[in-house]
C-alpha cells in the first residue's frame, strides 16, 4: 500500500527539486516531434521539409527506458503550448517555438492527459521533467500580425512597436525590437506592461502546477529586460535555465543573478572551435572557463554544459574524427555544471544547421550497441560515482591543468579527465603532467573509458603519456567499488590488493613488509 501511495504522489506532483538538486542530474534534450511516435512506427521525415513528422508525448513515454539506460535522469522536451497552424515560408511549427496561445496545448504532440502521463512516467522513474518555454514573443504568418489570433495577448498594445533587430550591440533594440522577418514575424511582447507581466506570471505558475513540471528551459532570455525575470522565476517556483546566446562570459554574468542557471554558450563557442580539428586551441577553452568562474554568480557550477542543441550544427557535421568527437562529448560530463546531451548525438547524427540538426531518432532504431552510446553511458556513470565518492564534488570548482593548445586536464576530485585535440590520425605522443592532482601517494587510478590503470606518484601527482588522441577519465579504484558495471573487476582488484597490503604491513617486520607490498603491487596492477 505504501508503494502504491508513493507512486501516486510521484505521478500527480512535481518532485519539487531545488536548483542544488538539479546539479546532480544529467539532462537529455529532445525535439518532441522527432524523438518517437506513439505507435512505434517510423514515418518518413525529411528535415528539409520543415514539417511535423509525428513524434508525441506518448512516443516519449514509450522510449523512456532508452533514455534511462543511457544514464540520464532528466528530460528536456520542446515547448508544449499551441503554435501557429499551417504552412509558412519557413515551414511548420513542428519545433514548438511559434506560440499563438499560451493557454492551450499543442494538439500535434498530444492531449493534456498525455502530458500528465509523461510527467508521471518520469517521476515514477525518479526522473525530472524540463519543459521549454517562450516568453519573448508570439508568432504570425502575416505582417502586420493579426493580433486577434493570439491568446491572451490579442491587442497591438500588448506588443512592442514593430522593428526588426538590426543592431545586436544595442541592448534596447535586442529587448524591444522583433526577431524573425516580414514573412514570419516574431511579435515582441511588451514585457514592460503590467498586464502582460501579470498574465505571463499567472500562466507559468499554472503550467508548472497543472503538469507537475520540475524545471524550465527559457528561450531568448536576452531579448527580455533583465528585471522581468525574477518575478517570472518566482512565479514558476521551479528550477530555471535560460538561453542567452552570446560568446562573452561578461555578457552572461548579469543574467546569472536573475535565474538559477544559463546554458553555457561562451564555453560552447570555444569548445567547438577547440575540438573541430587538430589545430584548435584548448587554451582558449580554459580561458573562457576561468573568466566564467570569476564572473558568474555561482561560477560555472550552475551552468548547463552542452556540445549540441537544436539551434546549432551538430558537432559531427564539423568533424568525423572519432577521437575529437569523444573528447568534445566528454567535456560536459567532467567539468562544472549540469551536463546536457542533445538527442541523436549518441547515435552519431551528423545534421548541420537548422533544420538539418532535427532528424527523426526512429531512423536510428534506438540501438544501444554503438560506440558513442557506450561512451555516454560510461560518462554518466563516472560522474555519478564521482559525486557519490565526494560530497563536495558539485560545489567545488574544477581546476584546469596541463593547459596547452592540444591538451587539457580537468580536475574535480576524485575525477581527473585528460583531454586532447590531436585526433585519431596523429602519431605524436601526448603528455599530461598534473603534479597537483591531489591523490594519496601511489593511488591506483582507472581510466573508465578503457579500464587501463594509472598510478599517482609519491606526491599524489599524475603523469600520463599517450600515443593516441583518445580522452581519459580517471577515477580511483575506491570510487569504482560502488559500481557494478564499469571496470568492476579492477575495482575488486584494487580493494583486494589494498587489504592484502594492509595485512602484510601490519603482520611483518618493516623491511620484509615493504618488499612484499611492492611485489604484490606488481602482481596485482601491472599488465
Amino acid at each position: 500500500m505504501l508503494r502504491l501511495l508513493t507512486a501516486s504522489l510521484l505521478a500527480t506532483s512535481a518532485l519539487a527539486a531545488t536548483a542544488a538538486e538539479w546539479q546532480n542530474r544529467t539532462i537529455y534534450q529532445l525535439v518532441t516531434d522527432r524523438f518517437a511516435t506513439p505507435d512505434g512506427s517510423g514515418p518518413p521525415c525529411d528535415t528539409g521539409d520543415r514539417k511535423y513528422c509525428g513524434g508525441t508525448w506518448k512516443g516519449i513515454i514509450s522510449k523512456l527506458d532508452y533514455i534511462h539506460d543511457l544514464g540520464f535522469d532528466a528530460v528536456w522536451i520542446s515547448p508544449v503550448v499551441a503554435n501557429l497552424e499551417g504552412n509558412t515560408t519557413d515551414g511548420q511549427a513542428y519545433h514548438g517555438y511559434w506560440t499563438q496561445d499560451i493557454n492551450s496545448l499543442n494538439s500535434k504532440f498530444g492531449t493534456a492527459d498525455d502530458l500528465k502521463a509523461l510527467s508521471a512516467a518520469l517521476h515514477n522513474r525518479s526522473m525530472y521533467l524540463m519543459v521549454d518555454v517562450v516568453v519573448n514573443h508570439m508568432v504570425s504568418n502575416s505582417d502586420p500580425p493579426d493580433y486577434s489570433n493570439f491568446t491572451p495577448f490579442s491587442k497591438a498594445s500588448n506588443f512592442h512597436p514593430e522593428c526588426f533587430i538590426t543592431d545586436y550591440t544595442n541592448q534596447t533594440d535586442v529587448e524591444q525590437c522583433w526577431l524573425g522577418d516580414k514573412d514570419v514575424p516574431l511579435a515582441d511582447l511588451n514585457t514592460e506592461a503590467d498586464d502582460v507581466v501579470s498574465s505571463l506570471n499567472s500562466w507559468i505558475k499554472s503550467l508548472v502546477s497543472d503538469y507537475a513540471i520540475d524545471g524550465l528551459r527559457i528561450d531568448t532570455v536576452k531579448h527580455v529586460r533583465k528585471d522581468f525575470w525574477p518575478g517570472f522565476v518566482s512565479s514558476a517556483g521551479v528550477f530555471t535555465i535560460g538561453e542567452v546566446l552570446h560568446e562573452e562570459p561578461s555578457y552572461l554574468a548579469p543574467y546569472t543573478k536573475v535565474m538559477d542557471s544559463l546554458l553555457d554558450y561562451p564555453a560552447w563557442f570555444t569548445l567547438t572551435a577547440a575540438f573541430r580539428n587538430n589545430t584548435g586551441n584548448l587554451t582558449a577553452l580554459a580561458t573562457t572557463v576561468w573568466q566564467s568562474q570569476a564572473s558568474y554568480l555561482s561560477g560555472e557550477l550552475m551552468v548547463g554544459s552542452f556540445l549540441e542543441n537544436h539551434d546549432q550544427p551538430r558537432f559531427q557535421s564539423l568533424t568525423q574524427d572519432s577521437s575529437l568527437i569523444k573528447n568534445a562529448m566528454t567535456w560536459p560530463f567532467v567539468q562544472d555544471g549540469i551536463p546536457i546531451l542533445y538527442y541523436g548525438q549518441e547515435q552519431g547524427y551528423t545534421g548541420g544547421g537548422d533544420p538539418s540538426n532535427r532528424e527523426a531518432l526512429w531512423y536510428s532504431g534506438y540501438i544501444e550497441d554503438k560506440p558513442l552510446v557506450t561512451h555516454v553511458k560510461i560518462l554518466n556513470e563516472a560522474r555519478r560515482l564521482a559525486i557519490a565518492a565526494n560530497t563536495s564534488f558539485l560545489t567545488t570548482a574544477a581546476l584546469l591543468y596541463a593547459v596547452s593548445e592540444s591538451t587539457l586536464a580537468v580536475s574535480k576530485p576524485p575525477l581527473l579527465a585528460l583531454l586532447t585535440n590531436v585526433g585519431n590520425i596523429s602519431t605524436a605522443a601526448t603528455t599530461w603532467n598534473v603534479p597537483d592532482a591531489g591523490y594519496p601517494a601511489n593511488e591506483v587510478l582507472v581510466d573508465v573509458l578503457t579500464c587501463n590503470k594509472v598510478t599517482a606518484d609519491k606526491s599524489g601527482g599524475v603523469l600520463v603519456h599517450a600515443s593516441s588522441g583518445e580522452p581519459q577519465v580517471l577515477l580511483p579504484t575506491s570510487a569504482l567499488s560502488a559500481s557494478g558495471s564499469i571496470c568492476s573487476n579492477l575495482a575488486a582488484q584494487g580493494q583486494s590488493s589494498s587489504a592484502l597490503r594492509n595485512v602484510v604491513a601490519s603482520a611483518l617486520p618493516v623491511g620484509i613488509a615493504v618488499a612484499l607490498v611492492f611485489f604484490v603491487s606488481q602482481l596485482t596492477f601491472d599488465f
